[in-house]
């Protein structure tokens, strides 16, 4: 009893802490919007009255303020936060993730989250499972927002991979047309879908900034490291160095990237039902557990309420979870 009230109250003090950092952030992040509009207003850079979204010209390229070119690269609106996440390596790879998944998160709140949900549930599932399966139950459901990030990078990846060989196809085509490599770029920013559009829009700001064509492909590798793109990278700089037909090589390319996709289609449409048959063999032994506790819960409660029953619970939820991504891992096939 007292174990389960001081639970309770340490969840509440929890709760009400990330509630009073959320709102400090948001006061503080709107007390510098506040102070940067009055200085903006005081010096004569910005009228009085215009809209605070005015674009900016940079080498006959229109970029508003909420480019991404602005961005800063604060990991945490909270200092203290972004010290302590600033000592951690892995900090600059979980940025990078939300990075390539386009999410407008940062990394602080991202972490947060992360150790809010493990804080909860552990101690929610303390008064279930044993200790060592409470912290398990609590990592898990902690590393939820990092596995949302990663569903949503891997789905932009492959809309990206779909959506790839016809920009090749267009910019092969323009290119035989006669036009430049950065007004061909531009047009394709204009024409395409996302995410091919922003991301080639990023290329061409980067690249009329003056960063340079190499500099702004080697960047779009790394949002987007895919192998086709790291080869559309490496052939564009290698035409700027020595020449040649770019536009074939560009469509030899898109016709390859079109045979990929296809066989990772047909390997796709192989796997699912092995993929099917580890969903039905998961949730298989849940449903049935479900069915006797309804049937006959007193037989159920037997194992419940001994302690050993509780571990024997928790390393067959172990097993369950384990045995999904062995089956996953095995039927996800990389071409």
């Amino acid at each position: 009893m007292i174990l389960s009230v001081l639970g309770f109250f340490v969840v509440i003090f929890l709760l009400a802490t990330i509630t009073v950092a959320v709102a400090w952030m948001g006061f503080v992040r709107q007390t510098s919007e506040a102070e940067r509009v009055r200085q903006d207003q005081e010096s004569g850079s910005a009228p009085v009255g215009e809209d605070r979204a005015a674009d900016s010209v940079v080498g006959g390229l229109i970029l508003e303020e909420d480019s991404p070119l602005f961005h800063t690269d604060r990991m945490s609106t909270v200092n203290f936060w972004e010290n302590i996440l600033a000592r951690f390596d892995v900090v600059e790879i979980l940025k990078l993730r939300i990075a390539q998944a386009q999410l407008n998160w940062s990394v602080g709140r991202v972490t947060l989250v992360m150790l809010l949900l493990a804080t909860v549930v552990s101690l929610l599932a303390l008064r279930f499972l044993p200790v060592w399966a409470a912290l398990a139950a609590g990592a898990g459901v902690g590393m939820l927002p990092y596995a949302y990030i990663a569903r949503v990078r891997n789905r932009r990846f492959r809309k990206f991979t779909e959506l790839f060989p016809d920009v090749l196809d267009s910019l092969a085509r323009a290119l035989r047309a006669g036009y430049p490599l950065s007004a061909t770029l531009d047009l394709v920013a204009q024409e395409a879908e996302e995410p091919v559009a922003t991301e080639m829009k990023k290329v061409a700001a980067e690249a009329k900034l003056g960063v340079g064509w190499q500099r702004s492909l080697e960047t779009l590798g790394q949002r987007m490291p895919i192998l086709e793109v790291n080869l559309f990278a490496a052939a564009v700089t290698l035409h700027a160095r020595t020449g040649g037909k770019l536009s074939e090589v560009l469509t030899d390319l898109a016709a390859t990237m079109r045979e990929n996709i296809a066989l990772q289609g047909e390997v796709r449409a192989l796997a699912a039902h092995g993929k099917l048959t580890g969903a039905i063999l998961t949730a298989l032994p849940i449903g049935i557990a479900a069915m006797m506790f309804t049937v006959n819960p007193t037989y159920m409660m037997v194992l419940y309420n001994d302690s050993f029953g509780k571990t024997l619970i928790a390393l067959a939820i172990v097993c369950l979870v384990a045995a999904h991504f062995v089956i996953h891992k095995l039927v996800d096939v990389k071409i």
